[in-house]
């Protein structure tokens, strides 16, 4: 198989976040068509993704391998800086001084308004943030997420009651948001999860009548002389904790599934590319 092949392998699954498939991908590729500066930024991004000290250390390594044999790559210099800018500059003093002369560097080849300074000025102004950035920033996360999973549970919601209707469900595919989403009805079908499914279909007023009985409860206790201290109206909490672990699930169901669909396409190309021709 070309280079050009497995490097468009690994594009498709870290899409999606399949980054275990991306590194097998991208080590088939360097075995196979020997070591290529875009196979290892593609293995170091796999690495760095996970987001955990052991990955980053080995997706720099990958990043050095790459620079070793293409020093000018855009590509690995930006990624070599992100995780640069990411790391600890105390546990990691050595990829702090690199910093300063991957941007450099990058500040010497890539042009104004090129993509690639576009990402060095947004890692740079990550990196330079303060504590009350980092706190409008984590707020609007916060926010961007709380919309997000609102509006997942409205799809559910609605794909739920087209199953209870009987109507047929398209084939997900490849489509990361229908996988996640047959995944999601999967896991709430069965008269068990109906009133996990109620807490999805009315889900600000769940939180809002859970957080008021949680709190009265553990006040009714208190005002009793039941208890002098509880936490009982806490317990309140774990359907609504059930429904969005189940909504966490299907994500992380149907991401697998898409990955394994990929792969199994990969896998078939391969195979019809490697029978000799008639």
């Amino acid at each position: 198989m070309e280079r050009q092949q497995y490097v468009e392998r690994c594009s498709e699954l870290f899409a999606v976040g399949g980054y275990e498939a991306v590194r097998a991908v991208a080590e088939a590729g360097l075995e196979e068509c020997g070591p290529d500066p875009v196979l290892y930024r593609w293995l170091g991004q796999a690495h760095a993704a996970e987001d955990e000290e052991d990955h980053d250390r080995e997706a720099e390594a990958a990043y050095r391998k790459g620079l070793a044999l293409e020093a000018n790559d855009l590509g690995l210099l930006v990624s070599y800086l992100e995780l640069c800018l990411r790391s600890d500059s105390f546990d990691h003093p050595g990829r702090a001084r690199r910093a300063v002369a991957l941007r450099e560097r990058i500040e010497e080849l890539a042009p104004p308004g090129s993509t690639e300074r576009r990402r060095v000025d947004d890692v740079t102004g990550w990196a330079g943030r303060g504590y009350w950035d980092d706190l409008n920033v984590a707020v609007a996360q916060g926010q961007a997420q709380q919309a997000a999973t609102a509006e997942q549970s409205v799809l559910v919601t609605d794909a739920l009651r087209r199953a209870a209707r009987g109507e047929a469900e398209e084939d997900a595919g490849e489509d990361l948001q229908a996988a996640e989403l047959a995944a999601a009805v999967e896991l709430l079908q069965g008269a068990r999860n109906a009133p996990l499914r109620l807490i999805l279909a009315h889900r600000v007023e769940a939180y809002v009548l859970t957080f008021v009985a949680s709190f009265g409860l553990n006040k009714a206790l208190v005002w009793s002389g039941v208890l002098d201290f509880s936490l009982w109206g806490w317990l309140l909490w774990v359907p609504v904790l059930v429904a969005e672990a189940k909504l966490r699930r299907a994500k992380k169901l149907g991401q697998e599934r898409v990955i394994a669909r990929i792969q199994a396409r990969h896998d078939e190309t391969r195979l019809l590319h490697s029978q000799p021709e008639n």
